[in-house]
């Protein structure tokens, strides 16, 4: 790994470590981070995209865009996944995950990317949603790493995937 690379990875583990729930935190503690972050899960977003369809003040074009936005972003981040093979933080040092890690690769957070490419979706459309939207996605990519399950810079990455797929679908 090249110098910057190992930096980078350092100051990475190192805000994981200062950010991350022991797992002796208080269970109200666990369970609203749990909370936050089951929202950028699979149900949650995917549920989301489609249950709006049903809104009268969302167009069905402006639900299956923001689903469409949501898949292909969620495709980069799979490819990116199995490219990187970057370990979880649980697999790499002594932290244990305070949920259940979906896959074995860390880098980039898929539900980081979910968050923000539904956030973006609806926020473009309906801009007075899109900063209390875009501000939920950044928590729920607080979460995985509150969690133990993402490093800092994975959420970075994965939010970063969903505002660039975005720009073909908005520009």
């Amino acid at each position: 790994m090249t110098h910057w690379l190992a930096s980078l990875d350092g100051r990475d583990r190192a805000l994981l470590t200062r950010v991350a729930l022991p797992a002796t935190c208080p269970l109200r503690q666990r369970r609203f981070w749990l909370a936050v972050t089951h929202a950028g899960g699979a149900r949650a977003s995917i549920g989301a995209c489609l249950a709006s369809a049903l809104l009268p003040s969302v167009t069905v074009a402006t639900a299956w865009r923001a689903l469409l936005l949501l898949g292909v972003s969620h495709a980069v981040v799979q490819v990116v996944k199995r490219l990187a093979g970057r370990p979880r933080p649980s697999a790499r040092f002594s932290l244990e995950a305070l949920i259940d890690v979906p896959d074995r690769f860390s880098f980039p957070s898929g539900h980081a990317c979910a968050a923000m490419a539904v956030a973006l979706g609806f926020g473009l459309a309906f801009p007075t949603l899109a900063l209390p939207l875009v501000a939920l996605a950044w928590l729920i990519g607080v979460s995985r790493v509150v969690l133990g399950v993402h490093y800092p810079g994975d959420v970075l990455v994965g939010q970063a995937i969903a505002a660039l797929t975005a720009i073909p679908f908005f520009a």
